[in-house]
């Protein structure tokens, strides 16, 4: 599987939100790098279980939208005279 990869405003903005997340929520502060590091733990062990439930979810929706295809394609038959 390919890596996730952010570029680098992406990884400016989520460490942001990180560092951002640390001071609210743990009253503690810490620097870019701390929060960039946890950035590339999340990424490489846990982003593949987030990446595919969004795949999952896509399948599903694309599943259901297929179902109301195909009943609206049975909506189009004519009875038979």
């Amino acid at each position: 599987m390919k890596p996730i990869e952010f570029s680098a405003a992406e990884r400016a903005d989520i460490s942001a939100r990180i560092q951002g997340w640390f001071r609210d929520e743990l009253d503690q502060e810490i620097g870019r790098l701390p929060a960039e590091m946890l950035l590339a733990f999340f990424a490489q062990e846990i982003g593949g279980d987030f990446y595919n439930r969004g795949l999952y979810d896509a399948q599903a929706v694309v599943a259901a939208k297929s179902d109301d295809i195909s009943e609206a394609i049975l909506g189009l038959e004519r009875a038979r005279r």
